[in-house]
C-alpha cells in the first residue's frame, strides 16, 4: 500500500481547485482566528471572516467524499470586551451550503496559560466543529474507546442485583438504562471533551496543535490507506500523524518558511507492504509539489 504526502505552497482558496471532486476523507484543520496571527497571515477582520471563510468552505464541501467529514478548530475572539459571533455566523452560512453541523467537540486545554483579565477567566478550552455532507458516514468509535476504570471497579460491584437488570423509566416514558450492558466490559466509549496539554514537539509555529488532537480525529473518523487534508498546514501537525497513522494527506500552506520546513521535515512515499519496507526513486510531478 503507498503512503502519500501532498504539499501544496500557495493559498488554499486557489490550490484547492486542484483537487478532484470526492477524494479526501476527513478534512481537519484550524484557520487563522480572527485578528490572530498578523505577522504571519495578515489577520481577518471578525466582521470579514464568514465572507473570508465561505469561499474555502465550498471547496472543501466539493473535495469531501460524501461519507467523510470536515472538523474545524476555532475559537471567538474576545472583541471589545464580549465574545464576536462569527464562528456561530459560519456555521448558519456553512449549513446553506449544504453542510450538516453533526457534532462539536471540545479540547480542553489542561495546562493553558495563566493571566489576569478584569471580566473573564482564562481559556481552557477550544471548539472543534463536525460537518459533513450527509447523515451517513464513516466513523469508527471502537477505535477511541477509553478503559472503564475504577468506575467499574466500586460503582458497578455496590449495585444490587435488581440495579443490574433493565430500570425501566420510572414516568413511563418509555426510557431506561440497561446497566447489566457494562458489568463485564474493560472500555468504554469516550466524552465529547478531549483533555490534551497544549504543549507540542514542534515550537517553530505560532499556533502549533498537540499530535494527540489530530490523532483522535484521524482514528475516529478514518483507516489505514484514507486521505487526510489540512489546507492550514502550518508546520504539519496533521500531516506528520496522518503519515505516522499509514493515512495519505495532503497540506496546502501560504507561507513559505513553514510550507519549506514541512517538506523537509516529511520523508519520501512509503510503501507498505508485507515484508519490510524500501526506499524508492523520488519522483515530481509537473502539476503541484509533492513528496513521494
Amino acid at each position: 500500500m503507498e503512503i502519500r504526502t501532498d504539499l501544496y505552497f500557495g493559498d488554499c482558496k486557489e490550490e484547492l481547485k486542484k483537487i478532484p471532486d470526492d477524494s479526501v476523507d476527513l478534512i481537519f484543520t484550524s484557520p487563522p482566528y480572527a485578528d490572530q496571527r498578523k505577522n504571519t497571515y495578515g489577520g481577518i477582520p471578525p466582521k470579514e471572516y464568514v465572507n473570508w471563510f465561505l469561499p474555502i468552505s465550498e471547496q472543501l464541501y466539493r473535495i469531501l467524499k460524501p461519507t467523510g467529514t470536515f472538523v474545524l478548530n476555532i475559537k471567538e475572539r474576545v472583541v471589545n470586551g464580549e465574545r464576536s459571533t462569527y464562528v456561530l455566523e459560519l456555521i448558519l452560512e456553512m449549513k446553506k451550503q449544504g453542510w450538516l453541523w453533526t457534532e462539536e467537540y471540545i479540547w480542553h486545554k489542561k495546562n493553558s496559560y495563566p493571566g489576569k483579565w478584569p471580566n473573564r477567566f482564562r481559556d481552557a478550552w477550544e471548539r472543534l466543529l463536525q460537518f459533513n455532507k450527509q447523515k451517513k458516514f464513516n466513523m469508527y468509535q471502537e477505535e477511541v474507546m477509553v478503559p472503564m476504570g475504577d468506575w467499574a471497579k466500586t460503582r458497578l460491584k455496590r449495585l444490587s442485583e435488581t440495579d443490574k437488570k433493565r430500570d425501566e423509566s420510572k414516568v413511563g416514558s418509555g426510557f431506561g438504562k440497561n446497566i447489566s450492558n457494562w458489568l463485564e466490559r474493560e472500555m468504554a466509549y469516550p466524552t465529547n471533551v478531549i483533555h490534551l496539554a497544549t504543549e507540542c514537539n514542534n515550537k517553530n509555529h505560532s499556533a502549533a496543535f498537540p499530535e494527540g488532537l489530530p490523532e483522535w480525529f484521524i482514528k475516529l473518523f478514518t483507516k489505514e490507506g484514507d486521505t487526510v487534508l489540512d489546507p492550514f498546514m502550518g508546520s504539519g501537525t496533521t500531516n506528520i500523524v496522518a503519515k505516522r497513522m499509514y493515512r495519505n494527506s495532503i497540506g496546502i500552506e501560504i507561507v513559505k518558511e513553514y510550507f519549506d520546513m514541512v517538506k523537509t521535515e516529511m520523508q519520501p512515499t512509503e510503501l507498505i507492504l508485507f515484508e519490510p519496507n524500501s526506499n524508492y526513486e523520488k519522483t515530481e510531478p509537473k502539476r503541484r509539489k509533492t513528496i513521494r
